[in-house]
């Protein structure tokens, strides 16, 4: 090899041997900068899209008599999920403890109401028996309590909407309910009178419900969930009083399958207003089959509104 040779692979070599040391300590932490700072970037608006995420609401199990000595508050409550009308199962010992505590209360104070207010929400969806959620809501809220031995009698239900009540990324509505105590004014008759105008109207007028053969679901219109929301109250109020649910067939086949018939829709009836929070101790069952028809059976337009469920109170 010649002198010359050899100089131009020298400088040959210096010029690969700048590159590679260029490019480990210049050109590659600049690519791992950048990338990093893109990591940073995407982080950012991950952590801005849980930022928008509205925070859960939690209510608090608390009652105040502003007339009286009960006033308490626990950090938990009733639970439902959202769109549901019942109660979630694992109800806080707390919680139970306080419902005692309101309920020995109530025992001890005759002139005491309990008002129950469920919350619900505008953008849930209502499949319940009851006109809106909250009703519903503060009627499962009603039956725990009496579970408990609390009287029906001294608890009123009501509904609030409230858009500003959230739900959790699972769902779960902690609390959707309020608590008012009201005192009862001596010679008030208002209240009886109320329930007493209640019960005409539900007996001039009866919830029907039409079926078709072999039909297996119901589905009420605003109407008719008014209906059963106004004998549950009235039911709740009254000692004795009861919701009958009595099925009718048309004329078609024998009087002893029309009979049992009209048994298993007045049955189907009740086991749905039951699965929809109504108390099964105030519901009974019967059937009349082809008994009283209100329409002409030589028709098809009449036979099938003799197939129907009448639901009424006695």
């Amino acid at each position: 090899m010649s002198k010359k040779t050899g100089y131009l692979l020298g400088i040959l070599l210096t010029i690969i041997l700048g590159t590679i040391l260029y490019w480990y300590l210049c050109c590659k932490p600049c690519l791992e900068a950048d990338k990093v700072a893109i990591d940073n970037t995407t982080n950012t608006e991950d952590v801005s899209v849980k930022t928008d995420q509205k925070t859960a609401t939690i209510n608090a199990f608390t009652v105040k008599d502003v007339n009286g000595d009960l006033d308490f508050q626990i950090n938990d409550n009733l639970n439902f999920k959202t769109s549901s009308p019942l109660i979630i199962d694992s109800i806080a010992s707390t919680v139970d403890e306080g419902a005692s505590k309101l309920i020995a209360y109530y025992n001890s104070n005759p002139d005491k109401l309990l008002n129950i207010y469920g919350h619900y929400r505008s953008d849930e969806v209502n499949n319940s028996v009851f006109p809106n959620l909250g009703l519903a809501r503060a009627n499962a809220a009603k039956n725990y309590f009496v579970s408990k031995g609390m009287a029906s009698k001294i608890i009123n239900t009501y509904s609030t909407l409230d858009d500003d009540f959230n739900a959790d990324t699972n769902g779960v509505m902690y609390g959707p309910l309020s608590y008012e105590v009201k005192t009862i004014t001596a010679g008030d008759t208002s209240i009886a009178d109320d329930i007493k105008n209640l019960g005409d109207a539900i007996k001039a007028n009866p919830l029907i419900l039409y079926f078709d053969t072999a039909q297996a679901t119901i589905n009420l219109s605003d109407d008719q969930k008014q209906k059963v929301s106004d004998m549950v109250r009235y039911t709740d109020k009254v000692d004795g009083a009861l919701i009958n649910v009595t099925g009718f067939t048309d004329n078609t086949g024998s009087r002893s399958t029309n009979i049992k018939l009209g048994q298993g829709r007045a049955d189907f009836t009740k086991q749905y207003l039951i699965q929809n929070g109504i108390d099964s101790s105030k519901i009974q069952s019967f059937s009349k089959g082809p008994d009283l028809p209100i329409a002409d059976n030589a028709t098809e337009d009449g036979r099938a509104k003799n197939r129907r469920v009448e639901v009424t109170i006695n």
